[in-house]
């Protein structure tokens, strides 16, 4: 090798160290910093419980909104060329790059006690601020575009032509989506709700801003890391993050091997699809 050469090797081999080394050790530190039977008594504290409680509730509750409502509006982005569709998809997609404050923000200007809704939901006697319905909005709010991308992306990958077929053979549009689109897409599907579940689970800004921090109540995860930190109990605070970095791993762990499921059904339709047009 000369040298030129092994200097952009040795270069590049120090670049990859340092950047594996920068996301390594702030996770290992989480774990070594405090011995795992202190982690493990923190976890059981009434603190970590309450919030593992309203974040697997709340988050649980935001993704289903999610996958219900985002997953036609994905169909209809992915499978249908129409006039504005790149409008509607960027709008879709806004949240992914706002600054959770923004968004909490924008939430509480829009159905706080004196927002843009705030008066009509107060009429009907709703008041959202501050309350678990908030949490699920904010979740819901942040957590939305990582499905609906994920999910386009799936929809217009797919074969098309199955779909024609289903309503030649008299299928309507309904019967179609349910029996035709919805199986071949499911991978996609699956890891954009692993995704969109991932996201919510982190989440901090948007949440605390618009339902507070109150435990049993509206404290997730994320904001009972920053009330124990802020409140200089660091073990606890240690804590949570080791259940998080446990809960995101086995999240993105399993969206790669949906992906991976994915690739490899793609492959087989496809050397299927070869044979049978050359057997022909």
């Amino acid at each position: 090798m000369r040298r030129p050469d092994r200097a952009s090797a040795a270069a590049a081999g120090v670049a990859t160290a340092v950047l594996f080394g920068f996301v390594l050790v702030p996770i290992l530190a989480i774990f070594v910093r405090v011995p795992p039977a202190t982690l493990v008594a923190q976890l059981h504290s009434k603190v970590a419980l309450d919030a593992l409680g309203v974040s697997l509730r709340s988050t649980l509750i935001a993704v289903a909104a999610v996958v219900v409502f985002g997953t036609p509006a994905a169909y209809l982005l992915g499978t249908v060329r129409f006039r504005g569709a790149a409008a509607l998809t960027t709008l879709l997609e806004l949240p992914l790059v706002l600054p959770p404050a923004v968004a909490g923000i924008g939430l509480f200007a829009a159905f706080g006690r004196f927002g843009l809704l705030g008066g009509a939901l107060r009429a009907f006697g709703v008041e959202i601020p501050f309350t678990r319905a908030a949490v699920v909005l904010a979740l819901a709010f942040v957590a939305l575009p990582f499905y609906t991308r994920t999910a386009v992306a799936a929809f217009a990958s797919m074969d098309h032509q199955l779909l024609g077929v289903s309503r030649t053979l008299g299928a309507g549009r309904a019967r179609t989506f349910f029996r035709v689109a919805l199986p071949l897409a499911r991978q996609g599907l699956s890891a954009g709700a692993a995704l969109a579940w991932a996201r919510a689970l982190g989440e901090f800004g948007a949440t605390i801003l618009f339902a507070g921090s109150l435990q049993g109540k509206t404290q997730t995860l994320p904001l009972a890391i920053y009330q124990q930190f802020s409140g200089g109990n660091v073990d606890g605070a240690l804590a949570i993050s080791a259940l998080l970095v446990l809960v995101s791993a086995g999240l993105l762990v399993g969206v790669r091997a949906l992906v991976r499921s994915r690739q490899g059904e793609v492959s087989t339709w496809d050397r299927s699809s070869r044979w049978s047009s050359v057997t022909t």
